[in-house]
């Protein structure tokens, strides 16, 4: 799928006339008229189907992707087996980590869970404004801490030693995607059969 700006002058009509990374970024800190120039410039709304890729290890990472609607998930393959390794939904971004800054090939699945509706934000912006503008590098390092801390709950959960334990912590880390993201995915993230986890929802 090739990703492009189709919208035109017209793109933010839709957005309060502005890019929704804007507010993102300004609620870290305060941005100048220029920066605020260079992101409603250089991003995007974009839409996605439900099941489908918006990344994958075919295609060079181009885009990091602010959700505004929907859910997406990261998976690799070991054979013909999907295991996911991370979940997103509203006001998370979603990309290939692993490519994110090099040129280099990853082996991670970027999809849609639900239909999408996502602004693309172009690794090229974001270099851009590191370079230009000092305050990009201290709201980009705000955005990492948080980055930093999810994928630390993330390795945290899959090392509990049972599947109840890492269950139980599931419920205290994502309830908002408990009863919205289908049980496979989920299942998979917490590294238990379908069967097991079925059962423990019953359960509890």
């Amino acid at each position: 799928m090739n990703i492009e700006n189709i919208y035109g002058d017209q793109k933010w009509n839709s957005f309060g006339g502005q890019s929704p990374l804007i507010e993102v970024f300004k609620s870290f800190h305060h941005l100048s008229p220029e920066i605020e120039d260079v992101i409603n410039d250089q991003t995007f709304p974009v839409h996605f189907a439900k099941n489908k890729h918006i990344a994958s290890p075919l295609k060079r990472n181009k885009y990091i992707y602010l959700i505004l609607q929907g859910a997406v998930h990261g998976y690799i393959k070991m054979g013909s087996k999907k295991i996911t390794t991370w979940i997103a939904a509203e006001n998370e971004l979603a990309g290939t980590i692993r490519n994110l800054w090099e040129d280099v090939t990853t082996d991670e699945y970027v999809e849609t869970i639900e239909n999408v509706v996502a602004i693309a934000v172009p690794n090229s912006m974001i270099k851009l404004l590191y370079e230009q503008y000092p305050v990009a590098n201290y709201v980009g390092r705000k955005m990492t801490e948080i980055y930093i801390k999810g994928a630390s709950e993330r390795a945290f959960i899959v090392r509990l030693p049972t599947a109840l334990k890492r269950y139980q912590r599931l419920l205290v880390s994502y309830p908002h995607l408990m009863n919205r993201i289908p049980i496979k995915y989920i299942a998979s993230f917490i590294g238990m059969r379908l069967e097991t986890l079925s059962r423990m929802r019953n359960k509890v």
